[in-house]
């Protein structure tokens, strides 16, 4: 079935934006910090959790294959944190632990919309939509996806969340390479195009150097101005790109009638609000909360 044979690209990326907040908590909350605490990672910065929370379900990953797959972090910075991620704790206890924050995060989040019919229909949904995702071609989604299912439907959702957030994230790969972006020269046309400033990106530690490497490479194609704004061209092609990752993760969706998806975007909108609105996420950044792109234009 084609991207387009169900539902339009809109309907895909307000689903994507949805969603992507319920899954990323986990590497924001207070409770994520705890659970990683108690496993024994440093807990001053993010990104010691971060690594072992995301990786994990890969097993106890090397730091060349992580760096593949995560693909816009310095393979420096990811070489730091996983080669000490596996010897802190094994994967299988991280995933645990993985499991028992996103649970309890939202907890907190949501409350009593937590045992809600409308939660737990909204789970039902979302997770026929991950079950329906071909993981052929996409390690994350793939890994993710082999876990067992949890039970209390606001964990059912974060799960299947998961699941299609690395399917999507796995096809945007693709997308870059399809248009010949390697890692760091996607950031800088993503701060370029105005998604984030340059200083947002500043924690995947690539240096100076690199990050001025890259933009000259996608000045000299035409794609940036001097003063690093994205062109017209490098505005087309960072849609090209976003239109293609949509289509990549199109798929699943198709599980779901146009109206059992309009439900599901229904649903979700008010655990979402609560999510956001604890102001623990970041407003910009990779996360697409507020991104919005015109494929028409």
């Amino acid at each position: 079935m084609t991207y387009d044979a169900v539902h339009d690209l809109g309907a895909v990326r307000q689903l994507w934006q949805l969603l992507e907040p319920v899954h990323a908590i986990v590497y924001f909350a207070p409770e994520s910090y705890e659970e990683a605490a108690a496993l024994g990672y440093p807990t001053d910065e993010r990104w010691p959790m971060y690594f072992a929370f995301r990786a994990a379900p890969l097993g106890p990953a090397e730091a060349e294959l992580v760096s593949a797959l995560f693909y816009s972090f310095s393979p420096r910075m990811v070489e730091r944190y996983v080669d000490r991620a596996w010897h802190t704790a094994p994967a299988d206890r991280v995933l645990e632990a993985r499991a028992t924050a996103a649970r309890r995060a939202l907890d907190t989040l949501l409350g009593e919309r937590t045992a809600s019919p409308d939660l737990a229909e909204a789970a039902r949904l979302a997770r026929r939509a991950a079950q329906a995702a071909a993981t052929a071609g996409r390690p994350l989604a793939a890994a993710n996806a082999s876990l067992p299912w949890p039970e209390a439907p606001h964990s059912v959702l974060w799960h299947a969340a998961t699941i299609l957030r690395e399917h999507r994230g796995d096809g945007h790969l693709a997308a870059l390479q399809a248009h010949h972006l390697d890692p760091v020269e996607s950031l800088v046309l993503h701060s370029g195009a105005g998604a984030a400033p340059a200083e947002a990106f500043e924690n995947r530690q690539w240096t100076a150097d690199e990050w001025s490497a890259a933009r000259g490479r996608l000045a000299a194609q035409g794609l940036l101005a001097e003063d690093g704004t994205a062109t017209p061209a490098g505005l087309a092609l960072r849609t090209a790109v976003e239109k293609l990752t949509d289509q990549l993760a199109a798929a699943p969706w198709a599980a779901l009638s146009p109206q059992e998806v309009a439900r599901l975007a229904e649903l979700l909108l008010p655990p979402v609000l609560d999510i956001v609105g604890a102001g623990l996420l970041p407003a910009q950044g990779t996360l697409g909360i507020g991104m919005k792109y015109d494929y028409e234009n």
